[in-house]
């Protein structure tokens, strides 16, 4: 589960997030990235139109991108701001496509800045 400290909850971090963070996309979602503070914790935010489809459908799809996010968060527990935009494919996507789509644009966003990370952290997330 993402714990409260990892959420991402303000619009204007939301914002800050998708206009200056680095950008990849797939199939099933976009993902922005941007390298925070290292001593503040790797921050999260989903969002999930209702292009996805509808309450249940869209609630399942943020619940698994959460989950995906927990995986990631141990290979970045500091220093990263993260915001995670589902596309309608995303609807019929099970958990095993939007995990490999969401590893892909991670890696590819986190390759954008991975000189502003830590020697320790270059090796990118763990799978």
């Amino acid at each position: 589960m993402l714990s409260s400290k990892n959420r991402m909850r303000l619009s204007a971090d939301f914002s800050t997030t998708v206009r200056s963070g680095a950008r990849s996309g797939r199939r099933n979602l976009v993902l922005y990235a941007v390298p925070t503070a290292l001593d503040q914790p790797s921050t999260f935010g989903f969002i999930v139109s209702k292009a996805v489809g509808n309450a249940v459908t869209r609630n399942l799809v943020k619940r698994r991108l959460r989950e995906i996010a927990v995986q990631s968060l141990r290979a970045y527990p500091q220093g990263l701001s993260v915001v995670v935009r589902a596309l309608p494919p995303a609807a019929n996507a099970d958990f095993g496509a939007l995990s490999n789509d969401y590893r892909k644009t991670f890696a590819a966003a986190t390759s954008k800045f991975r000189a502003a990370l830590p020697a320790a952290e270059q090796g990118g997330p763990a799978e």
